[in-house]
């Protein structure tokens, strides 16, 4: 694991966003894996802003989604594929037909689990997934406890994180209680994990990923496992690292043909 520690937000969306580009470089038709919330959003504006200046060429590039909300209508404004659509899809200039996510309303909900699954390894599997993280550690809405091996499924989410997704929403009650998410195992399949936290209120689930041991109670720790797994962080969320100091110096000294 790499921890990557940046001055601000807009920072580490533009070093983020840059890697996306080296990779759409490589392989335009990568598939992108994107999170939702507001932490990506900087990674997203930087990215948008590197295709308007050509910088890249993104027309072939695939988006997947995390995560899906049960129950909400595809077309309603705060179901994930709205929000993917409109942040990412539309600003990159790619058609729907590039995204690919679970399907929150269908009848067999067990089934679309199975079949998004499915669907991302026909797709030749995740090149890039970006991740954020939850107060008490989450990744997707692998709520703590969730199984380290775990694959595309329905869950339920804790009160703490229906209340931190109700500003989304008119009203808390609003907020579901189920969501299909990519499982840990499905996750840590990706050919790369990059993770991006702000503000101090992540510090602690930070450090806990970073420093403390894998369990299945911090199921960000599950990066620990993975072989390319990249933690961006601003001030404020590194504040709890212990080792600060060493993720500065092998960051400062690493080469540039290396990447994230």
């Amino acid at each position: 694991m790499e921890v990557v520690i940046v001055p601000d937000a807009a920072a580490g969306g533009e070093l983020i966003a840059e890697a996306m580009v080296e990779l759409l470089r490589r392989k335009p038709d990568a598939l992108l894996g994107v999170a939702t919330g507001s932490t990506p959003l900087p990674i997203y504006e930087a990215l948008a802003t590197k295709v308007r200046a050509k910088a890249v060429d993104a027309s072939r590039a695939r988006i997947c989604q995390l995560d899906e909300y049960v129950g909400l209508p595809a077309g309603h404004p705060e179901s994930y594929r709205s929000v993917v659509l409109r942040e990412v899809v539309e600003p990159l200039g790619l058609s729907p037909d590039s995204f690919m996510g679970p399907d929150g309303t269908a009848e067999d909900v067990r089934g679309a689990c199975a079949a998004y699954d499915r669907a991302l390894a026909e797709a030749g599997g995740v090149d890039l997934q970006l991740l954020g993280i939850g107060t008490d550690g989450h990744i997707g809405f692998n709520e703590p406890c969730s199984s380290l091996v775990s694959r595309t499924r329905i869950k339920t989410l804790t009160q703490q994180t229906r209340e931190d997704n109700a500003r989304f929403f008119d009203s808390p009650d609003e907020v579901p209680h189920h969501v299909i998410t990519q499982g840990i195992g499905t996750i840590l399949e990706a050919r790369h994990l990059v993770l991006l936290a702000t503000g101090e209120r992540k510090a602690d689930a930070v450090a806990q990923t970073v420093e403390g041991p894998v369990a299945s109670v911090v199921p960000a720790s599950a990066l620990q496992l993975h072989p390319h797994a990249t933690v961006v962080v601003d001030e404020a969320a590194a504040s709890k690292l212990k080792l600060a100091g060493y993720f500065r110096a092998t960051y400062d000294a690493k080469p540039d043909w290396q990447g994230i």
